[in-house]
């Protein structure tokens, strides 16, 4: 045990052995009703396809889709889409970023306005919990690149000989006369700022590669310490004891029929109980999202082969190109908390029962025909301060809340903080003009009650028939 912890530089982090993006747990500790895993995703095109979602697995094969299969978070920066999120841990377990492809294919940009002139940009979220997270930040890392043309498919792993990050991803630029996609890194310890971007990978000829990603694997499973794969016409397996030294091919996948024609986006995960790793595949020529291929030795790739039939499923939703995250027992509380399947409502006017609340431009008022109609949509969370409260997330945008301003409203982030959360609570009690229906008293204000006045949502005390019929409403699914 001693050679394996010297050799992985790992930390112990609530009775887990925890690795860059994994957790290994003690062998005494291993069971099969131990903490599961997180995958972070996309699910598809269009602006709502391409956002973060997350999916929860106890077993690391059969997945269920959190938050009730809804948006997890959501790009408001520079193409409002994102792609292939990779979900990083830092050593400590302190602090936790997603890191995607700002790319969002069908919202006004085709792939080969993406390919000749993307996003140089990556979008950057950053957490402390896994459950409250930063407004998303842009990081330009293909600005450098003589030539670069976007930022596809970034990931990172901590290095533990320099104490920092070796982020990755490919960027088309043109080299030696040739154009076409090239995998690039840069140093970081922040995704804020980042080292002047080298080349890491490049193919023989006009070979691109796009999707690349590393493992690093115990001592005594294989001849290398780290493994990656990546999609470069194949599935290629390579093989070092260095992330920046020297990689040696160990294979592909083309013996189990599975070649870059038909899936991209390699997943690794190491599965907790056991000595044995899953490399999940989107199956993007079918359409068809990921599946597993395990293996036993991540080095050798004659060990790699299909599960049984049957043996895994991946829930409601097409799963594609992310990232997968062993959870502590701490962490998969609060995830599932959070990402708990709420049902989402619209909040319907007693006094204007053709009217809705919604969200327009972060403003919230009330309005007949509602276009789009996710913005009139949300989950009654339960309250972001006191027991027996409610908040109310917005649907399409995750994390935001109706959060009262003195007397207006307006659909804000939640930035963690307690005067937020005493903003953004309310107390449902019995409809001040209909007891079937409901009201909302605020929190920090009990005097005040949700209410519309010239379709305007306010928060005003309530002292009139007109009042009271303006205070009440109905959450319709």
């Amino acid at each position: 045990m001693s050679t394996v912890l010297s050799r992985l530089a790992a930390l112990l982090v609530a009775g887990c052995l925890v690795l860059t993006g994994q957790v290994l747990i003690r062998p005494d500790k291993a069971s099969a009703a131990g903490p599961g895993y997180l995958m972070t995703h996309f699910i598809g095109e269009g602006a709502a396809g391409q956002q973060i979602y997350f999916s929860h697995s106890a077993d690391g094969l059969h997945w269920s889709d959190l938050n009730g299969g809804g948006t997890t978070l959501r790009s408001t920066v520079g193409t409002r889409g994102v792609r292939d999120p990779s979900l990083i841990r830092s050593p400590d377990g302190g602090k936790y970023w997603i890191i995607a492809t700002d790319l969002c294919i069908g919202c006004g940009q085709s792939w080969e306005d993406s390919t000749s002139n993307g996003s140089r940009n990556l979008v950057v979220w950053e957490s402390t919990d896994l459950v409250t997270w930063s407004q998303p930040w842009l990081l330009n890392v293909a600005g450098a690149i003589p030539d670069g043309r976007n930022a596809w498919a970034p990931e990172a792993i901590w290095d533990p000989e320099t104490k920092d990050y070796v982020l990755y991803w490919a960027t088309n630029a043109t080299l030696n006369g040739v154009l076409k996609h090239r995998i690039y890194y840069a140093r970081t310890t922040n995704f804020r700022t980042i080292s002047t971007p080298q080349l890491y990978i490049d193919r023989p000829g006009t070979q691109g590669i796009i999707d690349t990603q590393i493992i690093e694997a115990p001592a005594g499973t294989g001849t290398h310490r780290y493994v990656r794969a990546s999609g470069d016409g194949q599935i290629t397996l390579e093989g070092s004891d260095s992330i920046l030294g020297t990689w040696t091919t160990i294979g592909n996948l083309s013996g189990i029929g599975l070649t870059g024609s038909q899936v991209e986006g390699p997943m690794w995960m190491k599965f907790r109980d056991r000595d044995e790793w899953a490399l999940y595949l989107d199956q993007y020529a079918a359409g068809r999202g990921y599946m597993p291929v395990l293996t036993s030795n991540p080095s050798a790739s004659g060990t790699y082969h299909l599960p049984a039939p049957g043996s895994y499923a991946m829930g409601g939703t097409k799963k594609r190109h992310g990232a997968i995250l062993g959870l502590t027992a701490a962490e998969e509380s609060r995830v599932l908390t959070r990402w708990a399947d709420t049902p989402v409502d619209r909040l319907q006017s007693y006094n204007y029962q053709d009217r809705y609340i919604r969200h327009a431009n972060f403003d919230v008022r009330v309005d007949p025909n509602v276009d789009p109609a996710q913005d009139a949509r949300f989950r009654l969370r339960p309250g972001l301060a006191g027991n027996g409260t409610v908040s109310f997330e917005s649907a399409n945008f995750p994390g935001y809340y109706l959060r009262q301003d003195g007397t207006d409203f307006q659909l804000v982030h939640n930035d963690g903080t307690a005067a937020f959360a005493a903003d953004a609570t309310f107390r449902r009690v019995a409809g001040l003009a209909d007891p079937t229906w409901s009201s909302f008293q605020s929190y920090n204000h009990p005097d005040r009650y949700i209410r519309h006045f010239g379709f305007q949502l306010k928060l005003d005390p309530i002292t009139t028939a007109t009042g009271r019929g303006d205070a009440t409403f109905r959450a319709v699914p």
